[in-house]
């Protein structure tokens, strides 16, 4: 349940120094791509600011946005319940269960009205009246509206809440539908992935409490701090690209020699996330990184989009009403590069090897 106190002074309690928090949040200042100075601003907002009070719903799920966010490096889990939220009711961290759980459910909801943001995770079934999911006595589809109508804003975390995600996938038996096309009468962020990137669910709920608004969001309503490059512009692996020096198998020689995963089925160039940048497991590494292309899962209709592992040109320029013709026309643009940077490639190879010829005829020449 939310406390009266502030979060400063929960710092305090902890022994958490002036020094720690500007440490903090300076590097969410970084992540969030706001101005240096902008972390002290942050500092004393979340220092007077109370906890904020959160409630986590999950619908048709497979839990791994849950285990995405409990692997949270920056802040961790324990910072994230402890200091800088409430987090009133979450089906798989809470300790009660049944009666208990829906009451501190309903508490919370009553203390905070039209103050608590909620969080949903999964999609929503609306076939026949929502019965495939259901929780508590009621549909998901029953307990989504009831509980949103008093809600601040509402945070669809993982590409099922955003946009239907896998339970949406052709032939969708379910009827599932994402959370925003249920709630229309209030902001509704998507934090899209598959699972989403921890630090962009933190991030985000962290710029609300600080500055006590929603960030600046795309035309699919993610926050540009993480939404607003794509795979491909941030890849290590782009100047391979621009070459045409591409992987042709996962088991090659340009695989070998980290080239670029485009013909085996990268879908860089068309999905926006912070994944080359934040990377996953504290910075260790992302797919790419570990020799496998992005499969777009931050993106609407990823699993109906052709074929994980044929080239973009192939995959996708099929499926204009998945991903729209802007999108199509972005694929025909790369198809296009990609083209003529192997037209590049082969007229410097052919180059190369006439200038290796004329050195070889020189030299044999008396």
């Amino acid at each position: 349940m939310s406390e009266t106190g502030t979060i400063g002074e929960a710092l305090i309690a902890q022994g958490i120094s002036r020094r720690s928090l500007l440490k903090y949040t300076g590097y969410l200042a970084s992540i969030l791509a706001l101005p240096p100075m902008a972390s002290r601003a942050m500092a004393d907002a979340l220092a007077s600011a109370k906890r904020q009070s959160v409630i986590w719903l999950s619908f048709q799920e497979c839990t791994g946005c849950t285990e995405s966010l409990t692997r949270s490096f920056n802040p961790t889990i324990e910072d994230m319940i402890f200091n800088l939220i409430s987090l009133d009711y979450q089906e798989t961290l809470m300790a009660s269960a049944g009666t208990a759980a829906e009451g501190a459910m309903q508490a919370a909801r009553t203390a905070n009205k039209g103050k608590y943001v909620l969080v949903v995770d999964g999609s929503v079934s609306t076939g026949a009246g929502g019965v495939y999911s259901t929780n508590a006595g009621k549909s998901n589809l029953e307990t989504l509206k009831e509980v949103a109508a008093d809600a601040m804003a509402v945070l669809s975390v993982g590409t099922c809440a955003a946009f239907g995600g896998i339970p949406m996938a052709k032939p969708n038996p379910t009827g599932a539908v994402p959370v925003s096309e249920i709630i229309t009468d209030k902001p509704v962020i998507n934090i899209s992935g598959c699972p989403p990137i921890p630090e962009a669910i933190a991030g985000t709920v962290a710029y609300i409490i600080t500055f006590g608004k929603l960030p600046d969001l795309d035309h699919l309503n993610r926050p540009k701090a993480f939404f607003g490059d794509s795979i491909h512009d941030r890849c290590y692996r782009r100047p391979f690209y621009d070459k045409g020096q591409f992987a042709k198998s996962f088991d090659d020689e340009g695989a070998r020699n980290g080239w670029c995963l485009y013909e085996v089925g990268c879908k860089g160039p068309v999905t926006y996330n912070a994944c080359a940048t934040l990377k996953w497991n504290g910075g260790v590494s992302f797919p790419i990184q570990s020799g496998h292309g992005c499969l777009g899962c931050s993106e609407p209709g990823f699993w109906d989009r052709g074929g994980f592992y044929k080239p973009l040109s192939a995959a996708v320029m099929g499926n204009r009403e998945i991903i729209g013709g802007a999108a199509v026309a972005g694929v025909a643009a790369g198809a296009a590069s990609v083209a003529l940077a192997r037209k590049r490639r082969a007229a410097a190879l052919a180059a190369q090897a006439a200038a290796s010829a004329a050195v070889v005829t020189q030299e044999k020449t008396p």
